[in-house]
C-alpha cells in the first residue's frame, strides 16, 4: 500500500507509538513520519506509507501552525509541564506586555534546539543524553516565525494561549499544552483519530488513506506519445501538454 494518513495525533503517545499501531491496523511495515511530535503535543502528524515514503522530506519542510497554552511563573529542566520545577516567580504580567515581547519573535530568528528535543547528534538523540545528565553545545539555527499572536490571557491565573505559524525545525517550548493544527494542506479538522482508524480497520475501510496523487494539489498531464514518454522516464525535460 502506497499514500498518506492524517492522523490527528493524541496526548500521551509519541510518533513512534502511531507508527506502530498503523503498522497493526495496516499489517504492513514500511511506515514512516514525517516530523516529531512530542508526547505532550496532540494534532496533525502525517504518515507515509510505501512508496510514500520518499515524500517524507518534502512534507516535513511545510510551514506548521500550533495552538499553544502556556501558564507564567515556573521553569521546568525540559521546558514543558511536564519536567522537574528549577525555578518559580511571582511576578506578574499584563497582556500588553506579551504581546511586546512576543513582536521580538516575529520573522527570521535564531534558534538553539533545546537538549530535550529529537534532534539527533552522532547517532543519539539530544533528549536522550539530557536523560543522562549530558549538555552539550549545539549550534543556533534560522527559522522563520510568520506568526506568532496572542489568542487569550487571564491576568489574575497567568493563563494564556498563542497562535504561531513557524517554519521547518522551529521548538516551540515552556508550554504546558500545544496542538498543531496544521502542516502545508493537512489540516487537524481532516485528521483521523488513532481509535477512528482501529474502527475502520476491523471493517476493512482503508478510506483512511489518501493515494499520493491525491496529496497534492498539482496540475494533471498528460505524455503524448513513446518518445516523449522516454525523455520523461530518463529525467529529461519533454514537451507535454496539459490534460
Amino acid at each position: 500500500m502506497n499514500g498518506l494518513i492524517n492522523v490527528d495525533k493524541p496526548k500521551g503517545y509519541t510518533s513512534f507509538d502511531v507508527i506502530r499501531k498503523l503498522k497493526k491496523i495496516l499489517n504492513m511495515k514500511k511506515i514512516g513520519h514525517t516530523g516529531t511530535l512530542d508526547p505532550l503535543a496532540t494534532g496533525v502528524l502525517v504518515i507515509c506509507l510505501g512508496r510514500a515514503t520518499k515524500l517524507a522530506n518534502v512534507i516535513e519542510a511545510k510551514g506548521k501552525t500550533y495552538i499553544a497554552n502556556f501558564i507564567l511563573g515556573s521553569k521546568t529542566d525540559t521546558y514543558d509541564i511536564e519536567g522537574e520545577v528549577i525555578d518559580r516567580s511571582d511576578v506578574k504580567v499584563t497582556s500588553e506586555e506579551i504581546k511586546n515581547v512576543l513582536s521580538k519573535f516575529r520573522g527570521e530568528i535564531k534558534q538553539v534546539p533545546p537538549m530535550y528535543s529529537a534532534l539527533k547528534v552522532n547517532g543519539k538523540r539530544l533528549y536522550e543524553l539530557a536523560r543522562e545528565g549530558i549538555v552539550i553545545e549545539r549550534k543556533s539555527r534560522d527559522v522563520v516565525i510568520s506568526k506568532l499572536e496572542l489568542i487569550e490571557f487571564n491576568e489574575k491565573t497567568q493563563i494564556g494561549k498563542l497562535y504561531c505559524e513557524v517554519s521547518k525545525g522551529t521548538y516551540i517550548r515552556h508550554m504546558n499544552g500545544l496542538r498543531r493544527t496544521q502542516v502545508g494542506e493537512y489540516l487537524v479538522e481532516d485528521g483521523f483519530t488513532i481509535e477512528q482508524m482501529e474502527e475502520m480497520g476491523e471493517n476493512g475501510d482503508l478510506t483512511f488513506v489518501t493515494s499520493v496523487e491525491d496529496s497534492f494539489d498539482f496540475e494533471k498531464i498528460e505524455i503524448k506519445n513513446e518518445k516523449q514518454i522516454k525523455l520523461f522516464l530518463n529525467g529529461n525535460t519533454t514537451d507535454i501538454g496539459s490534460m
